[in-house]
């Protein structure tokens, strides 16, 4: 799949774990532009991912947050574990505020959404390949947010586990227990259970309210009249 004799010897090696088919070809057309980077094998989900990190040879994993098996946090959290030295590099369609804090805390070398310039994306890819972490300067000055001010004052939501705040997102943006079951590959008495843990934490009662805190917190695209 390299090309070219891996394109000159020391090039960065890409794995791209990525569901849609279609954003995998833009990021290889992206990265092809790149004499030193190149994509050294692909992935359409979680265990995919985690099989072909396994098998070695990469130095970036560039890893979508939202895959059709295994959430992105989860499936980082595991290859951090397994290969703590990979550098992994979280790719998102969602608001950088939802899971970026998340995703740095979890191991992530950088986070970048799906919006950015082709150009961020290479200079990304060097960054994170040579250890160091891409955040972006909003990003950073909530990270030295945070580790300023410790728990005092901290929004409800950052209290949530992963896969809680996952949920909450999911209803807020108005999807149904069945709906997020589904979309998770999980079971509707689980998704019921992260809900009402949700709840609780929370101190709500039903999913308006949680709605309407997560939009007032902007977790959500605010909904048009």
């Amino acid at each position: 799949m390299m090309g070219d004799s891996a394109r000159a010897r020391g090039a960065i090696r890409v794995l791209i774990a990525d569901d849609h088919a279609i954003v995998r070809e833009g990021l290889k057309q992206i990265i092809s532009g790149s004499a030193d980077i190149v994509v050294a094998a692909e992935a359409e989900n979680g265990q995919q991912a985690v099989q072909k990190v396994r098998a070695g040879g990469f130095d970036v994993l560039l890893l979508d947050i939202s895959m059709p098996d295994r959430n992105g946090i989860d499936v980082l959290k595991q290859v951090k574990k397994e290969f703590p030295a990979l550098s992994v590099l979280m790719l998102t369609m969602h608001r950088e505020d939802q899971y970026a804090i998340r995703a740095i805390k979890a191991g992530a070398s950088g986070y970048l959404t799906k919006q950015s310039a082709p150009a961020e994306l290479v200079n990304a890819l060097h960054e994170v390949a040579a250890g160091r972490k891409y955040i972006t300067a909003s990003l950073a000055q909530e990270l030295a947010n945070q580790i300023g001010g410790g728990d005092i004052g901290k929004p409800q939501h950052e209290l949530l586990s992963d896969r809680e705040y996952q949920t909450l997102v999911m209803i807020a943006s108005g999807k149904t227990v069945g709906e997020i079951a589904a979309e998770l590959a999980l079971s509707v008495k689980t998704i019921s259970m992260y809900r009402s843990r949700l709840l609780q934490k929370m101190r709500m009662r039903h999913n308006a309210e949680l709605t309407h805190y997560a939009i007032r917190h902007r977790l959500v695209p605010e909904m048009s009249e």
